[in-house]
C-alpha cells in the first residue's frame, strides 16, 4: 500500500510557554482536577522489556467487590477503586500541551496515528528515509489477548518536500509476530526477527516501491522464549562493525563470506542499544530503569563499580498523574500527586551525536522512563578511567508529561541532527503476568479504561528555541536531505566528517557492505592527517571493515598525541592480532605504561580479552604501578573476579544445559586432541597459528573461533577432518593445508569436532560417532581433499520455515509452536502412534530432521505465549525427559504415500535424524514407544541436500 497524507502538518503545534505549563502541573500539586487520562501499567511493556524482578510484585488477590485487591494487601487496602470516567486519549495537538521541558525547548510532531499504530522504535537509511516498528499486537486488553498475532509490521515514511513532515507512507513489511528491532542494512533493506523465534531475516524492496518484496535468511541462534518482555531487542550496527543486541551475550558480524560471532559480557538490557562518538555501547535496562551497562566496550566482559550511579539515581521526577497506576502499587507512589517514586521501567536509549541542538547535549545519554512519563537526560563524567552518571537536572527531568498516555519508548539521533522521541501513546505499558484479575495494578486498569487506550502513537522532534550561537540557523533542522543509498563510495567517505553522527555511522555502513577497496588511499589520508578526530575515528574503522587495515599505520596512531585516538587504535588493532599478527602483543604491553588512564585501562582490556602472552603478569604490574580506581576496577575484576563478581551470567536463551556424561567425555578427549595436534596451526585460542615471516596479519590455517562454516552443519567439519581441505578458506589463501585424518576412529573424530564447535565462542553443537561414521560411508569412494568452496556446496542446507504448515495427532491447535521457540507439547503422555507433521509448501530433498524438547517448565507447552484467550492455570507438573521415547520418521508427497525414512531414540534435549536425500512435501514423526512423559518440540529445522533444497 502507498498512502500520500499531508494532514500531518496539521498536527504540528507548538508547546506552550513553560510558564503555562508549571502553573498547571502547581495547580495539580495542591489538588486540582485530574488530568482527563490515565497510565497503564506499573513495571514497563513492549517499551521496555523490562526484566523478570519487578517493584513490589501483584497485589493481594482476593478480589474484593469493586474490582481491587483482597484484604490479604495491607499496603493498598485503603486505596479507593470505584469506577471513574473513562479518560480518554487526546489528540496529538492537546498532548503536546501537556509536555513539561527544560527551558528553550519544545517538540513537534512529525508523524502520528492512525497511520502509524503502537510505535516501539524507529530507524532512518541511508536516504533518511524513517521506518517504523509498529507492535500492534502489545496490551490490547489486560490479558493480553492477540499478542502474538502475526499483526505487528514495519513501516516507512518519506517526507518528500522536505518540509519536516512525514508525507508519504507504505507499509515495509507486514503480518510479523511481535518484531523486535529493525535495522537499516544498506539500500532499501532491513533487518528484523519475531518474537518467539530464532532467525534473523533481511527483507529487501528490489523495486523501489517502498515494500520489501525479497525475504532471505541473515543467521540464527538470536532468539529467546518466553514473556515479550524477556526477549531479545534492538541490533545496533557500532563503530567497530559488530552488531550488538540486548539479552545476547554475544555480537554478531556481518562479512563477505558469512556472518560471525563472538562472545561477549552480559548486557543486562531489555529494549535499547546506543553508541557514543567514541563507539562504546550503552544498554538500557528494564526493570531497573536505568542504563544497565555502559563502564567498558560489552566485548571485554563486565566490570561492577558499586558507586557508578550518582545517590539517588533511580529517584524519577515525573508530572502529577494522579492516576497512581503502578503496577507496584502504592509502595512506589509519590503522593499526593500519583507520579512514581522509583524507577521501574527504561526503554530506548541515545547518546546524543546531532549538530543541531545546543553542543552541550552531545555526548549525554537520554532514555524513557515509560511509566514515570519522562525522558531523562544522563550526564557522564570520566573519573579515573570510570564512567559515573548524574542525572542532568537534579531533583527534575529534561522532559516530563502531564498526559499520562504519553509513553517514550525510544529516543534517536535523526538526520537532520536533532532528537526524535517515538511515543507510543498506549494505556497499559505492563505485560498482563503483572496484570491479573486481583492485583492492585488490575483495579486500576479497570478503575480507568486504561485498556481501551490503544492504537495511538506519534513521534516528536526535539526542536530548541532558546539562545542562539552567532549563526542564526545553527539550530533550526539541517533541511539537506540525504542520498547515500545510491552514492559512490568516493562521495560516502566525504560523510565520514560530517558533525552529525548518524551521517557518519550510515556512511560507514554503507562503505563496509559496499566492499570497495578504492577508497582505501582516501580513508588513509583522513586518518593520518584530517583534523576532525571524529571523521579519523570512523576512517580507521572504514579501513578495518574492508579488510584493508595497515599495521604500520595503526602503529602511528598508537602514539597519536589524542589519547582517544590511541584507544581507537588499539582496539582496531585486535582484528590484526586476531588474524595472526603477535607482534601488537609488545604494543599492548608498552601501551599500559601510557599517560593516560583511559589508554592503560583499553590495553589491559585487549590483553585480558585476546590472552596475550603473559597477560596475568602484565596486569599485576600495571596495578602495581598505577593507582587510578578504574585500572584497580579493571584489574581486579581480571585477576580476583569472586570479590569482583558482577552476579551476571550470559545471554542468549540463558543458561545451556549441563551437558551429559557422554558429551563432558567428548570435549575433554577433543580438548586433549587439540591441544596435542591442532593447535600448531589453528593456535591455542582458534584463531590461526600466526605466520609473521609471511607478513602481518598471516595465519597457518583459518581461525576457527566465530567460522561460519565451523558454526554450520556439522558435516563441514567432519568432512575437513577425514578427507583433508585444501584451496582459499573464507577468501584467504594459506601455505597449509588440511591433511586427511580419517585413519583415526570416529570416537576421535566427533571428539574433536565437537570441541571445536563447542570452543573459542562457538555453540555450533555436538558430534557424535555415529554422525562421523555416516558422513564417513557417504564419502567412502573420496580419493582427494575437498576445496572449500566445493565442500561448502555440499553440506545440507537449512530450509527457510516460511509457509509451512504443523499439525498433530494431540494439542494441534498449538502444533505451530514447534516451528519456533514457543514449543508444542503433546499434553499427554507419549503414546505409540503419536505423531507430529510438517507440510513444506513445495516439494524438497529432505536429508535430516533436528529439533529440541526442553522439559514443560510450569504451564502446557506451546500455550503459554498467549495467542489468543486469557492465561490458564497451570497444571500439574509433567515429569522429563520431554524427548521422544522411540520414533519413525516418515516422508510423502502427497500426504498419502509414506515411506520411512528413519528411526530412533530421544537421548536428552536434541533430537537428529539423518537419512538419505529423498524428495518430500510432508514429514511425519510417530512415536513407537509409550512413556509416562510428555513429548515436545521446539525449534524444528529441517536440512535438504544443496542440489534439492527448493
Amino acid at each position: 500500500m502507498s498512502v500520500h497524507l499531508k494532514s500531518a502538518r496539521q498536527w504540528r503545534v507548538l508547546v506552550v510557554a513553560s510558564a503555562v505549563v508549571a502553573g498547571g502541573w502547581s495547580l495539580l500539586a495542591q489538588g486540582g482536577p485530574a488530568p482527563a487520562r490515565g497510565d497503564g501499567a506499573g513495571g514497563r511493556g513492549a517499551a521496555a522489556m523490562g526484566d523478570a524482578a519487578r517493584q513490589g510484585g501483584p497485589a493481594g488477590r482476593g478480589g474484593r467487590a469493586g474490582g481491587g485487591p483482597g484484604r490479604d494487601d495491607p499496603i493498598n487496602a485503603d486505596v479507593d477503586y470505584s469506577k471513574q470516567p473513562t479518560l480518554q486519549p487526546q489528540t496529538p495537538a492537546d498532548e503536546v500541551k501537556q509536555f513539561i521541558l527544560q527551558p528553550g525547548y519544545r517538540l513537534e510532531l512529525v508523524l502520528a496515528d492512525p497511520v502509524i499504530q503502537d510505535p516501539t522504535a524507529i530507524a532512518f537509511d541511508g536516504d533518511g528515509r524513517m521506518f517504523v516498528l509498529e507492535d500492534r499486537g502489545y496490551m490490547q486488553d489486560a490479558d493480553a489477548r492477540g499478542e502474538l498475532d502475526p499483526v505487528g509490521r514495519i513501516s516507512l515514511h518519506v517526507d518528500t518536500d522536505g518540509d519536516g513532515v512525514y508525507d508519504k507512507h507504505t507499509v515495509f513489511v507486514d503480518h510479523l509476530v511481535f518484531p523486535r528491532f529493525l535495522t537499516p542494512f544498506g539500500p532499501n533493506a532491513i533487518l528484523t526477527k519475531e518474537s518467539n523465534a530464532d532467525e534473523v531475516w533481511k527483507y529487501t524492496d528490489t523495486d523501489g516501491d517502498g515494500v520489501a518484496d525479497k525475504k532471505e535468511l541473515f543467521d540464527t541462534g538470536y532468539g529467546r522464549t518466553g514473556n515479550i518482555e524477556h526477549q531479545e531487542a534492538f541490533l545496533t550496527w557500532a563503530m567497530d562493525n559488530w552488531m550488538y543486541s540486548t539479552y545476547n551475550a554475544f555480537r554478531a558480524r556481518w562479512t563477505p563470506h558469512g556472518v560471525i560471532k563472538e562472545t561477549t559480557g552480559s548486557n543486562g538490557a531489555q529494549w535499547g542499544v546506543s553508541q557514543d562518538n567514541d563507539g562504546k555501547l550503552w544498554f538500557q535496562g528494564g526493570a531497573s530503569g536505568v542504563p544497565s551497562y555502559w563502564q567498558f566496550p560489552i566485548v571485554y566482559g563486565n566490570f561492577s563499580v558499586p558507586d557508578q550511579m550518582e545517590p539517588d539515581f533511580r529517584i524519577p521526577w515525573g508530572a502529577p498523574i494522579r492516576v497512581a497506576d503502578m503496577q507496584g502499587g502504592m509502595a512506589v507512589i509519590r503522593m499526593p500527586d500519583g507520579s512514581l517514586k522509583s524507577t521501574t521501567a527504561g526503554a530506548g536509549g541515545d547518546v546524543f551525536r546531532g549538530d543541531r541542538l545546543p553542543a552541550d547535549l552531545v555526548g549525554d545519554y537520554f532514555y524513557g522512563e515509560e511509566v514515570a512519563r519522562i525522558v531523562r537526560r544522563v550526564h557522564p563524567e570520566n573519573r579515573e578511567g570510570l564512567t559515573i552518571i548524574h542525572n542532568a537536572y537534579p531533583n527534575s527531568e529534561f522532559l516530563k508529561a502531564l498526559d499520562p498516555y504519553f509513553r517514550p519508548v525510544d529516543q534517536t539521533t535523526a538526520p537532520d541532527g536533532t532528537m526524535y522521541i517515538t511515543d507510543m501513546y498506549h494505556g497499559i505499558i505492563q505485560e498482563s503476568q503483572w496484570t491479573p484479575q486481583g492485583s492492585y495494578l488490575r483495579a486500576k486498569i479497570e478503575q480507568y479504561d486504561l485498556d481501551k487506550v490503544i492504537h495511538h502513537g506519534r513521534i516528536w522532534r526535539l526542536v530548541y528555541d532558546g539562545v542562539k550561537t552567532d549563526r542564526s540557523d545553527a539550530l533550526t533542522r539541517d533541511r539537506t536531505m540525504p542520498h547515500m543509498n545510491n552514492e559512490t563510495a568516493a562521495q560516502l567517505v566525504a560523510h565520514l566528517s560530517h558533525p552529525n553522527g548518524w551521517w557518519r555511522d550510515t556512511a560507514q555502513q554503507l562503505l563496509v557492505l559496499k566492499q570497495d577497496r578504492s577508497v582505501v588511499p582516501a580513508l588513509t589520508t583522513i586518518v593520518e592527517s584530517n583534523p576532525n578526530l571524529l571523521a579519523r575515528f570512523h576512517a580507521l574503522w572504514t579501513l578495518e571493515g574492508l579488510d584493508a587495515l595497515d599495521p604500520a599505520l595503526v602503529r602511528r596512531e598508537m602514539k597519536d598525541p589524542e589519547p582517544r585516538m590511541r584507544v581507537q587504535a588499539i582496539r582496531a588493532s585486535e582484528t590484526l592480532y586476531k588474524a595472526g599478527d603477535a607482534s601488537f602483543a609488545d604494543d599492548y604491553r608498552a601501551m599500559t605504561k601510557d599517560s593516560n588512564v583511559d589508554v592503560v585501562i583499553q590495553a589491559m582490556l585487549t590483553i585480558n580479552r585476546w590472552k596475550v602472552p603473559g597477560a596475568e603478569d602484565t596486569l599485576k604490574a600495571t596495578a602495581d604501578a598505577n593507582k587510578a580506581r578504574g585500572v584497580q576496577v579493571v584489574a581486579g575484576t581480571i585477576l580476583n573476579p569472586t570479590a569482583f563478581a558482577t552476579g551476571r551470567r550470559g545471554g542468549g536463551r540463558g543458561a545451556a544445559p549441563a551437558m551429559s556424561a557422554a558429551e563432558t567425555a567428548l570435549m575433554t578427549r577433543g580438548s586433549q586432541i587439540y591441544g596435542e595436534l591442532c593447535f600448531s596451526c589453528h593456535g591455542t585460542n582458534g584463531l590461526g597459528a600466526p605466520r609473521p615471516e609471511i607478513g602481518p596479519g598471516a595465519t597457518m590455517a583459518p581461525p576457527l573461533a566465530g567460522s561460519p562454516r565451523v558454526n554450520g552443519h556439522r558435516d563441514y567439519v567432519i568432512n575437513a577432518i577425514l578427507f583433508g581441505l585444501t584451496g582459499p578458506v573464507g577468501g584467504k589463501s594459506y601455505d597449509e593445508v588440511m591433511i586427511p585424518m580419517q585413519e583415526n576412529d570416529d570416537a576421535w573424530v566427533a571428539a574433536v569436532a565437537s570441541y571445536v564447535r563447542q570452543s573459542f565462542g562457538n555453540d555450533a553443537g555436538f558430534v557424535t560417532p555415529a554422525d562421523v561414521a555416516r558422513v564417513r560411508a557417504s564419502e567412502s569412494g573420496r580419493k582427494t581433499s575437498w576445496v572449500a568452496t566445493e565442500l561448502a556446496a555440499s553440506v545440507p542446507t537449512l530450509l527457510v520455515r516460511d509457509g509451512w504448515t504443523a499439525t498433530a495427532s494431540h494439542n494441534a491447535a498449538a502444533a505451530r509452536g514447534a516451528l519456533s521457540l514457543t514449543s508444542w507439547s503433546s499434553d499427554a503422555p507419549q503414546a505409540t502412534g503419536m505423531w507430529f507433521q510438517v507440510e513444506l509448501p513445495q516439494p524438497a530433498t529432505i536429508t535430516e530432521i533436528q529439533f529440541e524438547s526442553p522439559a514443560p517448565a510450569g504451564g502446557r507447552g506451546g500455550r503459554g505465549a498467549r495467542g489468543g484467550g486469557a492465561p490458564t492455570a497451570a497444571p500439574a507438573p509433567i515429569p522429563a525427559p520431554a524427548s521422544p521415547r522411540a520414533y519413525t520418521v516418515a516422508v510423502s508427497t502427497d500426504g498419502q504415500t509414506w515411506t520411512d525414512v528413519a528411526h530412533g531414540t530421544g537421548a536428552g534435549d536434541a533430537t537428529v535424524a539423518s537419512f538419505a536425500p529423498t524428495r518430500a512435501k510432508f514429514v511425519r514423526l510417530t512415536l513407537t514407544a509409550s512413556d509416562a512423559s510428555v513429548w515436545t518440540i521446539r525449534n524444528l529445522r529441517l536440512y535438504a541436500s544443496r542440489a534439492g533444497a527448493q
